[in-house]
């Protein structure tokens, strides 16, 4: 049988929609902790899922297609159920497949179900998944203070194997996936309470302090003396692209990606153009090329020849501070006792890429171009990507850190506030020890 899209978004709608059924509390938006690994480096929060709820560690994939969860370790729950072929959940996730399980049943192997392909990008590796539905708990937010938990009875994610959940942080069980997909925690969050189809990430440099991601629009308010700050009050903006050809592990011809992709139209290191060929700035009929934001890549990836002239770019402005041996995967060091320390990081000259859209230049200071590989080293924050890699850019997580972003997906647009530093707040300053 098959389904239209009103159809599809009604059925899920009605499917979603029975916790608001349960309650008068609608709430404006939603909240969820972000602490940074020591060991991995990777960025996990964590959710209430099941029936009894059961802390669930996820590590965030901020382009990732669905949330997937370990369900062959002891996953139980009364209120699991797998999504059966044909039917409007298995259509909404773009799931063709239908099988049978002959080893259960039991969570993540039942017959007469779709199935999906989870990948774990940190190892490069995908496999075949049950999507089913389970209840969901989350904190809400006023936008300053998480509120009352609030729960979606049936929310879409796919069961994984315990093979998939190598590589990731120590205690994670799963990926957070925030793509763009339909079955996207945002699009499926925004379905569920009725609030708009955006999501905000500011994520800390700290790993003893959160950072958070906000579902639903501002404010996103963040401790300040002498009062607080809404960060999404005065975002710049610049578009958001569609790669039409995916970018996951696994996916079926003529998927498009469910990563989020924006356009460079030229880079500055110290107010001066770098040359970059732009023709690798814009992507291609194959899907090669562009610029995209990822959790994934812990620092900003380069193809060779931007690469090497943001560098030798950066190495020029930069000839009066006392060079430091290379230290593997950076080219650029420095002494750390020859570089100041401002008020956004080392004292070092901005690196400026200049997007699409009115105003939207987002500024790398400091905090964000630079890293200390030990207490008397830092380097310059980038990596050589490779000739001809699938994606020109992509910006790392070390690069958004203290930065929120804004991700519309109904209006396709990213909104950014360049560094908090510079506002005097940073992303671990959202108040998680109060309740509204």
């Amino acid at each position: 049988m098959a389904y239209s899209v009103p159809l599809l978004v009604s059925c899920l709608l009605v499917i979603i929609s029975v916790s608001l059924a349960q309650t008068s509390f609608r709430p404006r938006g939603l909240v969820l902790p972000v602490r940074k690994d020591a060991s991995t480096q990777q960025y996990v929060t964590a959710i209430d899922q099941r029936t009894p709820l059961v802390r669930v560690n996820l590590v965030v994939h901020l382009g990732g297609q669905y949330l997937w969860v370990d369900c062959d370790n002891n996953y139980s729950s009364s209120t699991y159920r797998p999504a059966r072929c044909h039917s409007a959940q298995c259509s909404l996730a773009g799931a063709t497949g239908c099988g049978d399980c002959f080893n259960g049943p039991r969570p993540g192997c039942n017959n007469n179900t779709c199935g999906l392909t989870p990948d774990n990008p940190f190892i490069r590796t995908a496999t075949g998944g049950e999507l089913a539905e389970d209840a969901v708990s989350v904190r809400s937010t006023d936008g300053s203070n998480p509120g009352h938990a609030v729960t979606v009875p049936r929310f879409l994610f796919v069961c994984a194997p315990t093979l998939l959940v190598q590589g990731l942080a120590g205690s994670a069980t799963g990926l957070a996936g925030l793509g763009r997909a339909r079955v996207g925690m945002p699009s499926l969050f925004s379905a569920a309470f009725s609030f708009h189809r955006k999501f905000a990430i500011c994520l800390s440099g700290s790993t003893s302090s959160d950072g958070v991601i906000l579902f639903g629009d501002r404010p996103y308010n963040f401790i300040r003396v002498p009062a607080p700050l809404d960060a999404g009050a005065s975002l710049a903006y610049t578009p958001l692209f569609v790669n039409p050809v995916s970018t996951a592990g696994a996916y079926s011809q003529g998927e498009a990606s469910t990563e989020y992709f924006i356009k460079i139209r030229s880079i500055r290191v110290n107010n001066s153009p770098v040359a970059v060929n732009a023709m690798l700035l814009d992507i291609d009929a194959e899907g090669n090329g562009g610029t995209k934001i990822s959790t994934v890549n812990q620092y900003t990836l380069l193809e060779t020849s931007i690469y090497r002239a943001v560098v030798d770019a950066f190495s020029r402005a930069t000839a009066g501070i006392r060079r430091a041996p290379a230290v593997a995967p950076f080219q650029v060091c420095f002494e750390s006792g020859s570089v100041g320390s401002t008020r956004v990081g080392p004292g070092v000259p901005n690196i400026d890429l200049v997007l699409q859209g009115e105003n939207a230049v987002w500024t790398w200071t400091g905090s964000n171009s630079m890293v200390y590989v030990n207490d008397d080293v830092l380097c310059l924050a980038v990596v050589d990507g490779g000739v001809s890699p699938r994606t020109a850019v992509v910006i790392g997580g070390h690069q958004i850190e203290d930065n929120l972003l804004q991700f519309d997906l109904a209006a396709s647009r990213l909104g950014f506030s360049n560094t908090l530093l510079g506002r005097q707040t940073t992303c671990a300053n959202f108040n998680f020890t109060s309740i509204a």
